[in-house]
């Protein structure tokens, strides 16, 4: 890995834990509600109690894991009331957008989608990688820059905090049709949004809005197996 000098970059151990803790929790491999004890990830990672405790901070701050009084850190348990409101929410925000966006006085070229173009591009790279960290990461990133196109300041501040909370759903609705369908299937439906984008046509890009946002593959915020049978009859 190099820094933006072209120098080799060596991750601190707090980033590290943060990747590795990050990846289980997205993964279903630490389910939601299963606690933290400090004592078995610090042995497990081989690392001291101070980088420990400032990776919980950091996924704090990203929702995916809350303190609990007495009880220490646990993994953020969503209830699918929480998860339905907010994906229920981005679409709200993702609509917004587009009808404050299309049409354009002219369909947009590439420099226009560059953002949107640059996190599909993301997503197909880190496939090829069979890099799924980061995977993800470009998958929000993408639904950010479908909000920023509208150039709306609040839009954006009102997103961020859904889409960090949403973190684990949309990486497990991701992964889950991955396993079902094949990697192939998640790229080309944000594929075929991105041709609607190139379009102009509002009424087109609502309607592949509108059937992009599956959510099929949530059935519960539990972690399914993958021989489970909600997976093997899901259907987009």
């Amino acid at each position: 890995m190099s820094d933006h000098s072209g120098g080799l970059y060596v991750p601190s151990l707090v980033e590290m834990t943060t990747r590795q803790l990050r990846e289980e929790i997205l993964s279903g491999q630490l389910a939601p509600g299963e606690r933290l004890i400090e004592e078995q990830i610090r042995l497990r990672f081989s690392i001291s109690r101070a980088p420990l405790r400032e990776a919980l901070r950091s996924l704090a701050q990203q929702g995916l894991v809350e303190h609990l009084p007495r009880r220490g850190m646990r993994v953020t348990d969503l209830t699918a009331t929480d998860v339905d409101q907010l994906f229920g929410i981005r679409r709200v925000l993702e609509r917004h957008a587009i009808e404050s966006t299309f049409p354009m006085d002219a369909p947009p070229d590439r420099e226009r989608l560059a953002g949107v173009r640059h996190w599909l591009d993301q997503m197909r790279q880190a496939e090829a990688d069979d890099d799924q960290l980061l995977k993800d990461d470009a998958h929000r990133a993408f639904h950010a820059a479908i909000v920023e196109l509208a150039a709306n300041r609040q839009l954006d501040l009102a997103l961020e905090p859904i889409l960090l909370k949403l973190q684990r759903p949309m990486a497990l609705n991701l992964r889950r049709e991955a396993q079902v369908f094949g990697p192939a299937a998640g790229l080309q439906r944000h594929e075929r949004l991105v041709t609607a984008l190139e379009s102009n046509d509002l009424e087109l890009i609502l309607t592949e809005l509108e059937s992009h946002g599956v959510t099929r593959f949530l059935t519960t915020s539990r972690t399914w197996p993958t021989d489970s049978p909600v997976l093997a009859d899901a259907q987009l």
